[in-house]
């Protein structure tokens, strides 16, 4: 039986960017498909919520719709436990494109215990969007959303909560980056530069590669 399921949470027009987040170009890829192919890496189980599905189809994943429409991201966190068909789920809003299969796994490891949300810390700060949650926490997301109560991290006080500071995954390259969301255009920009960067770095890594290969078969 799979224990854990990804959920991406494509959310829809952004007040900051006057569009749909979910399809700015990074690279090759909108990020949507980016995230969308991090998750395909690690999980058989994989949906998407966002408020227009039609717009998702393209992606070959299954596509939900909010129970509670128009409460924020956790709406979108109450439908990925709701539509899942495993004990845990592994959120990720669309707009952190530098999220990788490395740093999934290292969180899902540290589910268990009895633990019913995992979340990672950066400099201090919860990241409940990128995060762990537990069938478990639905009644009190549910009570929360009928309350009117939205704010992700409100019903944390409710549940066992293990925080994962960032010394414990320090190991991962830049790791900081993994959380860069991108909210505004220059956030975008900042995203352009990292791509850029890591796109020069393998050119040099495979350069070289191929320097030692030559050298190993003679040419």
């Amino acid at each position: 039986m799979e224990l854990i399921s990804g959920v991406v949470l494509a959310g829809g027009k952004s007040s900051r960017m006057g569009f749909n987040k979910a399809f700015l170009r990074l690279g090759q890829q909108h990020l949507i498909e980016r995230i969308v192919a991090t998750l395909k890496e690690v999980f058989t189980e994989n949906i998407l919520v966002a408020d227009a599905p039609e717009l998702y189809w393209n992606l070959g994943l299954p596509v939900v719709t909010d129970i509670f429409p128009g409460c924020g991201p956790l709406s979108g966190i109450h439908a990925g436990l709701v539509y899942t068909n495993t004990p845990y789920i592994f959120v990720v809003a669309c707009d952190m494109p530098f999220v990788t299969a490395q740093f999934i796994l290292f969180l899902l490891r540290q589910a268990g215990g009895g633990y019913e949300v995992i979340v990672p810390q950066i400099n201090e700060q919860a990241e409940p969007l990128c995060a762990v949650y537990h069938k478990g926490c639905l009644p009190v997301v549910e009570n929360r959303l009928k309350a009117g109560q939205y704010k992700v991290s409100g019903f944390f006080q409710a549940v066992k909560v293990k925080y994962i500071a960032q010394e414990e995954f320090s190991y991962i390259d830049e790791e900081d980056k993994i959380f860069i969301n991108l909210n505004t255009r220059n956030d975008l920009k900042r995203a352009w530069h990292i791509l850029d960067r890591e796109d020069r770095s393998w050119r040099k890594i495979s350069a070289l590669r191929f320097k030692d290969l030559k050298k190993d078969l003679k040419f």
